[in-house]
């Protein structure tokens, strides 16, 4: 059985091959298909972060709040903090 620190780090491995598969995917139901296994591994790392979803939920709100979102389509390059 891995250690806390340990998982977290399998989980993040594991996060980016299911994020390359998403964006490999060419039809939808593969693409839902990846993105599951990535709210999966989501659900693992906040367990094991000893967070809940509901404050994961809260912090994704509030940088969308400061920093926008991609609703609009917009891609930004770069990001400069004020």
């Amino acid at each position: 059985m891995l250690e806390p620190s340990e998982l977290v780090k399998a989980i993040k491995a594991k996060m980016i091959e299911e994020a390359t598969e998403f964006y490999e995917a060419q039809h939808k139901e593969d693409s839902v298909e990846e993105l599951a296994d990535i709210l999966e591994l989501i659900h693992m790392a906040i367990g094991v972060l000893g967070v809940s979803f509901e404050e994961l939920e809260a912090t994704r709100v509030h940088k969308r709040n400061a920093r926008g979102g991609f609703e609009k389509g917009i891609y930004l390059i770069d990001v400069v903090d004020q």
